[in-house]
């Protein structure tokens, strides 16, 4: 609702003030003492029935028959906070042992690559042996 609107409503509410207000002073006497009896009882009752501030620690919707679904003291709260904490800790165990299978799989790969190979392992780590295929395959080239 915008100013304006709110405005306009605020001004026809005082208009019906006035109006009523006019128009009572019109009435009649004994219609103005049981408006004001009325007036004074509806206050009464007003003032015995105000509202007191009650704490509710137990689920008070219709058809809830007492039990509380909601809330930090139920057990559905707490497995709402549970829940997605033991959903977390489960992802980033099954993240961990997938790149641990990774590491694992990468390392046999390697094994197997040098127990098919003809070379020994000590010779992938020889400076000299690497010098040695430098020169081996400069060799090969034909030269122009």
């Amino acid at each position: 609702m915008n100013y304006s609107k709110e405005s306009q409503d605020l001004d026809f509410a005082y208009k019906v003030r006035r109006a009523l207000n006019e128009s009572a002073e019109q009435l009649p006497a004994p219609t103005l003492d049981r408006l004001a009896q009325a007036r004074k009882l509806a206050m009464a009752r007003k003032k015995k029935e105000a509202p007191v501030a009650v704490r509710v620690f137990k689920g008070a919707f219709a058809g809830n028959h007492g039990y509380s679904f909601s809330g930090p003291g139920s057990w559905m709260g707490k497995l709402g906070l549970a829940l997605p904490t033991l959903v977390l800790v489960i992802g980033m165990f099954g993240i961990y042992e997938y790149e641990q299978q990774q590491n694992i799989n990468e390392l046999a790969d390697i094994d197997a690559t040098m127990l098919v190979d003809e070379l020994p392992p000590a010779a992938y780590v020889d400076t000299g042996f690497t010098a040695y295929l430098n020169n081996k395959d400069n060799k090969d080239k034909p030269e122009d």
